[in-house]
């Protein structure tokens, strides 16, 4: 799966989007010149969240959730509409 492809439908720096039916503040931070990458997302109003990181390595991509399923932090990034007014 290119992970990439969908973290780079959230813009760098903060914006906000909407997933199941929920609001959320959302932080893209890209470092070493966008070869790692880090997305922080947190429910407005709500508990959620979603925080990874993920790596462009030699071998391929290395998508390392935080403290949760690899499948929770995947549907995010292929479902979560982003709010262009608020990019």
């Amino acid at each position: 799966m290119k992970f990439k492809i969908l973290i780079s439908r959230i813009p760098e720096g903060y914006s906000e989007g909407s997933y199941n039916d929920r609001k959320y503040g959302i932080t893209r931070t890209d470092f070493n010149a966008g070869k790692s990458l880090k997305v922080y997302a947190e429910e407005l109003g709500g508990t959620d969240f979603i925080s990874l990181n993920y790596y462009e390595t030699r071998t391929g991509e290395l998508l390392k959730p935080c403290e949760m399923p690899e499948a929770k932090v995947i549907a995010f990034l292929k479902e979560v509409k982003i709010n262009i007014q608020n990019t």
